[in-house]
C-alpha cells in the first residue's frame, strides 16, 4: 500500500525527468528550427545573384555579420592559438565552396543543388579517412553509397547543357569543404569553446572571400537598393547567425545521432523552399533522391570522432 510518502517521493523523482524531457523536446525544436534557416539561403542568395550581386560578395555577406558579433569570443590565448587557426582555415575553405552554391543556384534548380549540397556526409567520411585515418564501419559505407546514388538520381535530368553541367560541378565544392569543415571541428577545434569554433570559422571565410570581392565592380558588389539591403540582413541573421548559435546551444543537450535526423530538416526545406518561391515542380526524381538521403542520415552510425 502506497503512502503518503511514496507519492511524493515519486512526485520529486518525477519533476528531474519531466524537467529533463522539456529541456531536450526544446532542444530539439531548436535543431530544426537551426537546420529550417539553413535552408532558407536560396530564398536569399538566388534574390540577391538576381538582383546582380556577385556569388562571392553573397557568400561574404552571410559570414560578414557572425564574424562580427562572435570577435569576442574568439580564442587566442595560449594554447588555443593552433585550434583557432584551423577554424580559420576551415572557414575559409568553407567560404569559397559556399561560393559555388551560391552560383550554382543561379542556373540550376534549387533542389537539384540542395540534394548535391546534402550529398556532405560522403565526403565528411571520404576525408575522415584520407587525412585522419579514421575507418570508415560498413553502415558509414552503405550510408555514403546512398548518397552517392541520390546524387546521381537528383542530378542526371538535370544535365542539360554545358552551363547546367559546370554548374553542378561547382555546387559540389560546398559539400566537399563542409566535410573537411566537419572534420576539422572534430578534430581539430574540441579545445576551444562552441562560440569561439564559430567565431574561427567565419573570420576565416570572412578572409578567404575577401581576395575574391576587392576587385569587384561596384554595382556587383553593393547592392542597389534598399530591397536588396534587406536580403544581406536577412541572408546573415536568418541563415547564418541565428542558426548557428541555436545548433550550438542544442546540439550538445540532444546528442550527434538526434541532432543529425533533426539537420535532415535542411533538405525538404530546400525543396519547398524551390517549389513555393521559385515555382519549381517537385517531381519523383526529388522525392525519390530526398528520401534516400534522409535514409543514409537514419542508418549513419552515431559515432563521436576523438580529437587528435
Amino acid at each position: 500500500m502506497r503512502t503518503r510518502h511514496d507519492a511524493e517521493d515519486g512526485r520529486c523523482r518525477g519533476a528531474p525527468a519531466f524537467a529533463a524531457n522539456l529541456q531536450s523536446a526544446i532542444a530539439t525544436c531548436a535543431s530544426v528550427l537551426a537546420a529550417v534557416g539553413f535552408g532558407l539561403v536560396p530564398i536569399f542568395a538566388k534574390n540577391l545573384t538576381d538582383a546582380g550581386i556577385a556569388a562571392q560578395a553573397v557568400a561574404f555577406y552571410r559570414y560578414l555579420l557572425v564574424a562580427i558579433v562572435l570577435l569576442p569570443f574568439l580564442s587566442i590565448g595560449q594554447g588555443m592559438r593552433s585550434a583557432t587557426l584551423w577554424g580559420v582555415l576551415c572557414g575559409a575553405a568553407m567560404g569559397i565552396g559556399w561560393t559555388g552554391y551560391v552560383k550554382a543556384v543561379e542556373s540550376a534548380p534549387v533542389s537539384t543543388v540542395g540534394i548535391l549540397y546534402m550529398t556532405y556526409p560522403m565526403f565528411t567520411l571520404a576525408i575522415a579517412w584520407l587525412l585522419f585515418r579514421q575507418q570508415p564501419g560498413f553502415r558509414s559505407i552503405v550510408a555514403a553509397l546512398t548518397v552517392l546514388t541520390a546524387a546521381v538520381v537528383a542530378t542526371t535530368p538535370a544535365l542539360t547543357g554545358n552551363e547546367r553541367i559546370s554548374a553542378l560541378l561547382i555546387a559540389l565544392t560546398a559539400p566537399v569543404t563542409f566535410g573537411f569543415a566537419i572534420n576539422v571541428l572534430a578534430n581539430k577545434l574540441s579545445s576551444i569553446p562552441p562560440l569561439s569554433r564559430i567565431a574561427s570559422v567565419a573570420l576565416g571565410a570572412v578572409l578567404g572571400l575577401l581576395p575574391l570581392i576587392v576587385s569587384l565592380e561596384a554595382e556587383r558588389l553593393l547592392p542597389a537598393s534598399p530591397a536588396d539591403w534587406w536580403m544581406i540582413v536577412g541572408i546573415a541573421v536568418v541563415t547564418a547567425l541565428i542558426p548557428q548559435l541555436l545548433y550550438v546551444i542544442s546540439a550538445p543537450r540532444i546528442g550527434a545521432a538526434k541532432s543529425a535526423m533533426a539537420g535532415s530538416m535542411e533538405l525538404p526545406t530546400m525543396l519547398l523552399v524551390g517549389w513555393l518561391a521559385f515555382g519549381e515542380p517537385i517531381g519523383p526524381t526529388q522525392l525519390v533522391a530526398a528520401a534516400m538521403l534522409l535514409t543514409a542520415v537514419a542508418i549513419t552510425p552515431n559515432r563521436r570522432l576523438e580529437p587528435e
